[in-house]
This record gives C-alpha cells, sequence and structure tokens, in this order.
C-alpha cells in the first residue's frame, strides 16, 4: 500500500507541492508536536494545531450546520491573521486548518495566506468558487491543500447541503484543484442519508482514479439551532465506520485521516488533549468549532492586551474545559453531557461567542448520545506507519492517565437508564 501510494504521490502531484507538504506538514509539523509534547511536561498547553475560522458566510445551508452563515458577514482581516500567524509561530507551530462558513468567500482569502511560506493550510472548503484561476495560485503558494466536502449523491448533496446541484458544482472545484496537480483531499461528515453511499470501497477506488490523495470521514454531531437528531449515526454505525477506516488504511493507496482515535484504537477528543483549539472570525478563542464559548479574544484591544502565547497558557477556562472533558469520557463531552458543559460556562461566565446567542438554550435541549468513545470495542490500527505517526505525534498525551472509563459518561448512563 505504502509504494503505491508513494508511485501515486511521484506521479500525480506536483514535485514542488509535494517538497512544501513533507518539509512545512511533515518534519516541521513533527516539530511542532515535539515542542507540544515538551510544555505538556511544564503544565503548559498552547495547541500545535490551531483551527481559524476566517469568515462566517457560506453560499450553502447545511443541514445541522452550527455557524452563524445567515448574519452579517464577519471576515478575519489580513492584519489580524498575520498577527495571530506569528505569534503562533514563534510557538514553533506551522499547521493551521482554515474553516468558515465557506472560506474561499473570503474576499482577501490569499492576502491571508501568500506572506506565510513556511507554514502549512488545510482549507475545509465546499470547492465551489475553486475556479480553475483560484486553482492554478493554489499550486503556486505550494503550501495549500484543499479538503473538499462532498456529502452525498446529487440528491442527498441538494438535501444535506439545502441548495441546487451541489454535487456537481463541488465536483468541478475538485476537477480543477486535481488538473492543476494541487494535493487534494475530499471529506465527507458521516450521517444516515450518506453513510451507505459513501463508506464504501467503490468511493474510495473512485477518488484514487480522480487523483484525490486523502479523504476524511467525519462523524456527523448533531449541533446548532436546527441540530437534525435523525441524521446521527448509531454506535454500531460509528464502530463500522471505525472498522472500515482501519481496513482500508492498511489496503488502499490514499491517505485516510482521523481525528478521534489513537494508534492503538482508543478514543480521544483533540481539544482534551490540547494538540488543538478554535479561533471565531471574531477572533474568540474557543476549545473546539462546536464549543461556542469564549473567555479570551486573539485582538489584544478588547479589553485583553496579553500576547496570544499569555491567553492560551493561562487561561483558566480552557484549562477547566480540558480537564472536564478528559476526566468524564474519552469521547465528545458536548454530545454526552452537555449539562456539564454548561456548568462549566456558568461557572466561568463564558460569553456565547454566536451571533444567534442562543448556545446556552441549544445545550440545554440536547439529549444525551454517544459519540466516539466505545469502551471495550476499541480497533487497533492494521497499517504499521499509521501506528507508528500515531504513537509519537497523535495520541493521548497522558492526558486520560487514571481514566476509569466515567461513571458518568454517555456509555455508561446510556447502559444505566437502558
Amino acid at each position: 500500500m505504502l509504494f503505491r501510494f508513494a508511485k501515486r504521490l511521484l506521479l500525480e502531484t506536483d514535485k514542488r507541492l509535494l517538497w512544501k507538504l513533507a518539509w512545512n506538514m511533515g518534519l516541521m509539523g513533527m516539530l511542532s508536536v515535539e515542542k507540544h509534547k515538551r510544555r505538556l511536561r511544564h503544565g503548559q498547553v498552547f495547541p500545535p494545531f490551531l483551527y481559524v475560522s476566517i469568515i462566517n458566510s457560506c453560499n450553502l445551508r447545511c443541514q445541522g450546520c452550527w455557524v452563524d452563515v445567515a448574519a452579517k458577514q464577519e471576515a478575519m482581516t489580513p492584519e489580524a491573521f498575520q498577527r495571530m500567524v506569528g505569534e503562533a509561530r514563534d510557538m514553533g507551530n506551522v499547521f493551521f486548518g482554515i474553516v468558515g462558513g465557506e472560506p474561499f468567500m473570503h474576499p482577501r482569502l490569499f492576502e491571508l495566506l501568500e506572506p506565510h511560506p513556511d507554514c502549512y493550510f488545510q482549507i475545509f472548503t465546499n470547492g465551489q468558487f475553486i475556479t480553475d484561476e483560484k486553482a492554478k495560485r493554489l499550486r503556486k503558494l505550494g503550501n495549500v491543500t484543499p479538503l473538499i466536502s462532498v456529502e452525498g449523491t446529487e440528491i442527498v448533496s441538494d438535501e444535506r447541503r439545502g441548495r441546487t446541484r451541489v454535487l456537481s458544482k463541488t465536483m468541478e472545484g475538485l476537477n480543477n484543484c486535481l488538473k492543476n496537480k494541487v494535493f487534494t483531499g475530499v471529506c465527507t461528515s458521516l450521517c444516515q442519508t450518506n453513510f451507505d453511499d459513501l463508506l464504501n470501497e467503490r468511493w474510495l477506488d473512485r477518488l484514487i482514479d480522480m487523483g484525490v490523495m486523502y479523504a476524511w470521514f467525519h462523524v456527523y454531531r448533531p449541533m446548532g439551532p436546527d441540530a437534525c437528531h435523525d441524521l446521527c449515526l448509531t454506535p454500531e454505525q460509528q464502530l463500522q465506520a471505525r472498522k472500515f477506516v482501519v481496513e482500508m488504511r492498511a489496503k488502499k493507496p490514499i491517505v485516510i485521516i482521523d481525528a478521534y482515535y489513537d494508534g492503538e484504537g482508543q478514543a480521544l477528543c483533540p481539544a482534551a488533549t490540547g494538540i488543538t483549539h478554535h479561533i471565531n472570525p471574531w477572533g474568540d478563542i474557543e476549545p473546539c468549532p462546536i464549543v461556542q464559548f469564549t473567555r479570551e479574544s486573539i485582538h489584544p484591544d478588547r479589553g485583553d492586551p496579553r500576547s496570544l502565547k499569555d491567553k492560551f497558557l493561562h487561561s483558566e477556562f480552557l484549562q477547566d474545559f480540558r480537564d472536564l472533558a478528559r476526566s468524564t469520557t474519552r469521547g465528545c463531552i458536548v454530545l454526552e453531557r452537555p449539562d456539564l458543559l454548561k456548568n462549566l460556562v456558568d461557572k466561568h461566565q463564558a460569553r456565547d461567542s454566536t451571533v444567534r446567542g442562543s448556545a446556552v438554550a441549544e445545550l440545554d435541549a440536547m439529549d444525551v448520545r454517544t459519540s466516539q468513545f466505545n469502551p471495550g470495542r476499541e480497533i487497533p490500527e492494521k497499517n504499521w506507519f499509521y501506528r507508528f505517526a500515531k504513537r509519537h505525534w497523535f495520541n493521548d498525551f497522558g492526558a486520560y492517565r487514571g481514566f476509569d472509563h466515567g461513571k458518568d459518561s454517555a456509555p455508561a448512563l446510556l447502559a444505566k437508564n437502558s
């Protein structure tokens, strides 16, 4: 599998982009995680991977979206973005996930990215604004990978995303990237309406034939003002998705990413381990994109002149979130114990960072659900490369040491009430 994938990289990708990936994301990314591990030994948390929502606007209206896409447009300024990246770069960070809204709707997107050739950017996008010209600019930059969202067949995509001809427009953007030999990925938020269509070998084989280099299967999370709970996967489906990813990683010449398991198959929450946090378009620092509460901002002129380093290292709200999350579950505390998260928000008087101002009410309305934590049914990596990489650069970093499966976690509560 590794030989076949290496052959694909050499034959199907621009060599300069491949070098940027290997150096910026590979070597420098590993060093960034090593610095994170050294900081942890001193009780300091500055996440090596930052996810930044640079705009709230989007042309689609996806079911269960938690972003205020219909609100007045807020686009992060190049000045604020450069300052944030510069301060994070001083801490050794090189990777930034660019999210929205729809990032390609940002009127100055390339002004944000161009000043940072020593970083690596992954753009989460629906692909519909990626013209041939923009794909050429991505290739010229070399340190940007678009991760294009495909949510099902044409009919399913239109229903899931609230518009017409969604899939065909997205595929146009995807093809523009591939035609220009941009290192490109495809992601899917697995839910009831696309589970059978996209979680299969045929779909992966099609992506490989097209020239897609990596895939990412998220699991749908019922959040926001219209959470669409009926789209949620069952625990058995989540386990099936994990099995599929592990099997295909050992078989197919395509990288398959996941963010919720270590090399031994143990569940984890990236925010609970401190490896990543989120910054929204207004500059608010949040534990993760679906935890829309904040106590700090990246902007020094909003009542807190401290550096980004000091805000992360000394945030009591973020620290207490990590402590609560990792002492309660190895999964997602938002899904499993929204009541405890609400208590934490009340304790710190954390501000609702949404425009709609209903994040607390949304927590109140949530039912207890299982997430990736499925104790006793762990599935270790079969591919030695993934297991090695995760063991060193993507694991729980000791965050769950002493964790006893949590009597208050969703699996325990649901078993008790069944």
